[in-house]
């Protein structure tokens, strides 16, 4: 046997470690409880932040400034000031932010389907750890 060289690249079809690190942060975004809410809300059509944060329940202020902030900065929101007195702000999905709707609402379905089922398993699961 004789030593050779090795290709060690991947194929075009298989991808490499650092897109599972840029794929994963986009999922932390679109994942995160307050973001999907948000979503679903904005899905409807553009509203300002005072009433996000009202239909959203239990969600601070800084938490919901720092939620549409990261929805805008991945391209999914727009923010649009009004030169008003006081200054009016909307929020609105973009056309990449609406292309997440179908999803989202896949994954509530599915959750609200399975609903009965994962709250027996934990149950099961919390009886289990009981008896350790």
């Amino acid at each position: 046997m004789q030593p050779g060289h090795i290709d060690v690249t991947a194929p075009p079809d298989r991808h490499l470690p650092g897109d599972c690190q840029a794929v994963g942060s986009i999922l932390a975004r679109i994942g995160d409880k307050w973001s999907v809410l948000v979503i679903m809300l904005l899905s409807d059509g553009p509203r300002r932040f005072n009433e996000i944060k009202r239909t959203v329940g239990g969600i601070s202020q800084r938490m919901l400034t720092l939620t549409l902030r990261g929805l805008e900065r991945d391209g999914l929101v727009t923010r649009t000031v009004y030169p008003t007195i006081p200054p009016r702000v909307d929020y609105e999905l973009t056309e990449l932010g609406h292309s997440l709707k179908a999803p989202v609402q896949h994954l509530g379905s599915w959750a609200f389907d399975h609903l009965p089922q994962i709250q027996s398993a934990r149950e099961r699961f919390d009886e289990n750890s009981k008896d350790k």
